[in-house]
This record gives C-alpha cells, structure tokens and sequence, in this order.
C-alpha cells in the first residue's frame, strides 16, 4: 500500500495581520515542492552501533557493504537478513530487526519482504536505508532559563543529564513547542542533509558502464523511482513523472539510463528550491508570532484554543504533511474518529493529565512528551512510537512499537512484532491488550494487523544511547543496554471501556477485545467477576427493609461517586459527554 496521496492546500483565508508582518508577506511556493519523506526519518533509525558508519568514511564503507552484500544477492538484486549480518557483523536478530524497520518504513508495502524481517529487501532500499542511519536529529532551541529547568527530571542515571531535556516535566516548564524543533525546522534539517548527501547517495546507487568522468555512472529510471524512499514531491508527482528525463516514459519501451551528474543536478535544484520556499515561509512566520505576542503561551492558554481541538489546516504547514496533531491538551479528553483524520499518520505531543482516544486505521502513530495520560491508539498498520512520555498508559493495537526514554509507564498491546526498546527507561511494565469499539476489527483488518498473534511480553531490547540524538549520544560515554519492561501484575490488569456512545453503526461491530487474553490474565479476570457477583449474590440476598435497602444503595452511589471524583473519571466523564 504506497504512501496516501497529499491533501489538496485548502483555500487560503483573509486574514487581518499587524503592519510590520505584512510587509513580509508568504512567499509563492514552486509549482512542485520536494519534500523529504518524514517516516524514512521518524521512523527508520536504529540505535545499533555498526549500522551506523563515521561521516567521513560513509561513502567508502558502504560501497564496500554494497559489493558484499550484491554478491549474496539472488538473481533479482534482493539480499536476505543472514546475508546483511555477515557483511556488517551483526547478531541475525539485528539484522531481521533491521529488514523488518526498513518494511516498516518503504513507501510502499514489498510483498519479497515481511514485515517481520523475513523475505529479501530490495538491495537499493538497503543501501539507502544503511545510509540515512548517519543523519543526526535536529536538537532543541535553548531555553533563555536553561539552568531552572535542568534539575526537574530526577536524575538516577549517568544518562539523565542528557536525556532530561527533553523530559515531559521539562517541557511543561519551558513552555515546550515554543523551544522544540517545528515540523518545518525538522523538514529543512531533513531536506540539508540530503542535499549535502545527494551526490554520495546517488554514487552508491548508479550503475558502472564505459565511458570517462560523469558519463561513467548512471542511474536507470527503476532505480530513480527508490529514491521515492527518502524524497516525495508534495504534490504527490511521482519523481519519474516530475522529472523531465523520465516523464511520460513509454511502459514498453524503457527509458534509456541517465547519467548520474544529470540527475543530481535536477535533485539539487529542486531541494534549493523547497530550501529557500521552506527558510523564508518559516522566518516569515516567527516574525507573524514575534509581532503578535512576544510572551510565552502558557498550558492553559493552549488549550483555550480551538485550533488546538481539530486538525490543522490553514496556515498550519502540517495540513501538507497528511499528519493529523493533537497537542497540548490538559485535564481533558479527546476524541478522533476515522472521519476527524487527515492521513495516514497521527501525533500525540505534550498532552497531560488527559485522556486520547484515536479511533482510527492509520499507518503511523507517535506520541511524544506526555505525561499523566491515557492514549488510546485503535489500529496501526506500520510503527507506533513513544518517546520521553512519564506515568502514561499507552493501549495500542499495531504491527508493531518503539518505546524510548520513557518512564513509568504501562503499555497495554496487541502487536505482530516484538516490542522494541531502546533509550533511557525506568520501570515499565507491559500488559495485554484490553480494549475494543465497534469498528476495532474492521479497521485491524483495514491496516494488516493480525489479532491471532500477540507478541506484547516479548520485548527487543537495544541500548541506552542513541547515536542519532546528540542530546543522548555525548562524547566519551558507553553503551549499555536499556531496561526492559515487566509484565504487568495479572491481579492489577483490568480492562479498559470504551463508552458506547463514541461508536458509529457498522455491519459487524467488535463487541470483545479480539487479541485472546493469556490464561494467567484470564484467571484474574475471572477471580475478580467471581468476587463482584459474590457481592451482588450478598446484596440481593440481604433481608433487610426497604429505608436500609436505600441507604445501602445511596451508600453505594456516594463511595462509586467518591471514586470519580479522587480518580479524577469524573473530569473524563463530563468531558466526553459534552462532546
């Protein structure tokens, strides 16, 4: 299944803006704007050591991988997980795991390669996903009260120091979005990369044929068309069809092979272009918000506002990206529906004491700086990843999950493929999973997710650094591997009700969790259901009159309402009622 098609730019709206930013109105965009593909970035970087080559001798390196690897390669040029460990020396298990992340992150499912690792990969897909395991994250601006926020995050690590800057508490405190890295900072730090990258990448991936100079490698239009895996154009052109050498191509008769200089000039160009485009539309915009207010946006002041309440559109630059966001909400409860998504991809970012429910088929999901919340994610085709989240509880039925620098945290799963976790965690636990609504099953089967299997208490653990991420990767410190997850006591699992009224009619509604529950959970479950009708046996069978009968049953409603109101449900229920 390829990458949804972007959504059309919605109209552009009238808007009143002080004098000083109108003289700096948005610049034009090209007719077509290169963008890098976010997942390949998101989503595709592993934190194991000897994927990852020094930048001054990448190049080199990998061409020396590309031959071992195009020598254990069948006759179709696809490469097996056995043949990928034995020319980077790697246990097998990494490089299953590393098969199974690239799955996860093509642009469109390969039907040679499961999602699980196995099957072959297409060895250009390998090379350039080798290659962006270079990139280096995009850091946080600093913050002008950087000493007042450093100490929040208990430290109990040698890693702390680090990884607390970017610590749900932290974020709080910093006013987070207004000091974290936008969605268009990422995207220009993504699209430079490439840019500085393009002529090594495209090296690597060209044909040898006679000839002197730049006329000696080429690139045919197949192998063009893999770049698709790092670059997109926001339009949804196809590369082959924007580029002048490729487009209109008759099917019958292919495209004669073009010099690899030639295609680099035209990917330079049009990175250049969506460079200046994406630099003066964001300076652009941090003038817009300078002159609007120049003091910090406070929680509750975010959460005050409507757009924080629906899918950006508009001005908002993540209407182009197909990703719907739900951010900054506090004390609340959000509800998305299939129909309330735009794309194939959702954000959770900075939510606290809330409570997120997602019920929608999606390929992508992350959830990001949360903390004292509940986010329920219904149906995940590809990755769902959690990251610098604190005392969250996270039910998510996916192929499969990342967790990273997380605390405290309980994840309630139905996945296909083993946990992975990686970075600076403390104490979480994992459970199975507990929840359903109607279109649960409809939307599993929509995305591939099979609830016949269920690998949510056999978590991959890798290590404590994450060489992608300076904030966590300081010079001089060593590897060691990350803290796994627990399972989840049998007698403290319970399961998590949906309220009916979120459901809309369908043919055949979900009405239980279709991931089986593991028999030890079940006996719990059992024993508790025994217990409360043991109670309600008691009750009913008590012979008394019918004043004590009521004071019972005004006792019971006072201790159930005691309950809402000190496990703060009540909050929930009203909100979710309201909607």
């Amino acid at each position: 299944m390829a990458d949804d098609p972007l959504d059309p730019p919605p109209e552009p709206q009238p808007q009143t803006l002080p004098a000083v930013a109108a003289a700096s109105p948005s610049p034009s965009p090209p007719p077509l704007l290169l963008r890098p593909r976010r997942e390949a970035f998101e989503h595709g970087l592993l934190p194991i050591p000897k994927l990852i080559f020094p930048e001054g001798t990448l190049a080199h390196t990998l061409a020396q991988v590309k031959d071992k690897l195009a020598s254990a390669a069948d006759g179709g040029g696809r490469v097996a997980a056995a043949a990928l460990a034995e020319a980077l020396q790697i246990p097998h298990e990494q490089a299953a795991l590393a098969l199974a992340t690239l799955a996860a992150v093509l642009p469109a499912d390969d039907p040679a390669l499961d999602s699980g690792g196995g099957g072959r990969a297409d060895l250009r897909d390998v090379l350039l996903f080798l290659y962006i395991q270079s990139y280096k994250r995009l850091v946080p601006r600093a913050h002008k009260d950087s000493p007042a926020v450093t100490d929040v995050w208990p430290s109990t690590s040698a890693f702390d120091g680090y990884l607390s800057a970017l610590s749900p508490i932290q974020l709080v405190r910093s006013n987070s979005r207004r000091f974290m890295p936008s969605q268009a900072d990422e995207e220009i730090h993504q699209l430079s990369y490439l840019q500085k990258h393009m002529a090594n990448i495209l090296t690597l991936l060209a044909d040898s044929v006679e000839g002197e100079g730049d006329d000696s490698l080429v690139l045919t239009m197949e192998t063009f068309e893999h770049l698709g895996f790092l670059l997109k154009f926001s339009e949804g052109t196809p590369l082959s069809q924007a580029a002048t050498f490729f487009a209109n191509s008759d099917p019958d008769m292919p495209a004669a092979p073009v010099p690899a200089a030639q295609v680099h000039d035209w990917i330079s160009q049009n990175i250049s272009a969506s460079l200046e485009f994406s630099t003066e539309k964001s300076i652009s915009k941090e003038v817009s918000q300078q002159v609007t207010s120049d003091i910090d946006v406070t929680m509750a002041d975010a959460n005050a506002s409507n757009a924080r309440n629906s899918t950006p559109t508009g001005t908002n630059p993540a209407y182009y990206r197909n990703t719907t966001f739900v951010e900054g909400f506090s004390k609340t409860s959000v509800v998305k529906h299939a129909s309330d998504v735009k794309g194939h991809s959702v954000k959770v970012l900075n939510c606290h004491e809330s409570v997120i429910y997602i019920l929608a088929p999606l390929k992508y999901a992350t959830v990001y700086g949360c903390s004292d919340a509940t986010v329920v994610l219904g149906a995940i085709g590809k990755v769902v990843k959690v990251e610098h989240c604190e005392r969250v509880h996270i039910i998510a039925a996916a192929k499969w999950i990342c967790i990273a620098n997380c605390r405290e945290c309980i994840f309630y799963l139905g996945v296909n493929h083993q946990p992975l976790i990686v970075g600076d965690n403390h104490k979480l636990q994992v459970a199975p999973f507990n929840t359903y609504y109607p279109q649960l099953g409809e939307h599993l089967a929509k995305v591939g997710v099979d609830p016949a299997i269920n690998k949510w208490d056999q978590p991959f653990v890798l290590g404590v650094v994450d060489p992608h991420d300076s904030l966590s990767h300081p010079a001089g410190v060593s590897d060691v591997q990350a803290e796994s997850a627990a399972r989840l006591d049998p007698d403290l699992f319970t399961n998590f009700m949906i309220p009916s009224w979120f459901g809309t009619e369908v043919q055949e509604p979900t009405k239980c969790c279709p991931f089986p529950l593991p028999e030890i959970y079940c006996a719990s479950q059992s024993k508790k259901l025994a217990a409360l009708e043991d109670i309600r046996r008691t009750i009913r069978e008590l012979q008394i009159d019918d004043n004590r009968k009521k004071e019972l049953t005004n006792a019971l409603h006072a201790q159930f309402k005691d309950w809402l109101y000190a496990s703060g449900n009540i909050r929930q229920l009203y909100c979710l009622q309201g909607d």
